[in-house]
């Protein structure tokens, strides 16, 4: 990730397939915590419950790191999600064939930033 201001969060080497987990991803993106919480945690995919346990360590960072936030000042400025190694197994098959299984891993990495409210 390059380097933006705000209050990141990462996990990695997550058991989940990348394309399936960029969908639930993109629904959450620049909408505010709060928000973004209640979306994921209504949501039957895996990736929702992955996204809003990183979502929701950005969020602690970030209120442990400025006291002067609150939940309701937070948005979800950046999410990740990236390739993580694969995992090959060997699947044996009918007349001493062999296919190969391939888990797929991802990265996610979030950043949450303070709400910027405009005083017209």
């Amino acid at each position: 990730m390059a380097k933006t201001t705000g209050y990141p969060a990462t996990a990695k080497y997550l058991k989940g397939s990348p394309s399936k987990i960029r969908p639930v991803a993109d629904l959450v993106r620049n909408k505010p915590y709060t928000e973004a919480i209640a979306i994921l945690e209504h949501m039957p995919q895996k990736g929702a419950a992955l996204i809003k346990k990183v979502v929701a360590s950005a969020a602690s960072n970030a209120l442990n790191k400025n006291k002067k936030l609150g939940e309701d000042m937070l948005y979800i400025k950046e999410v990740q999600i990236n390739e993580g190694p694969r995992m090959r197994r060997v699947w044996f098959r009918a007349r001493g064939r062999a296919d190969m299984l391939v888990k797929q891993m991802c990265h996610i990495s979030v950043v949450v930033d303070e709400i910027v409210r405009s005083e017209a």
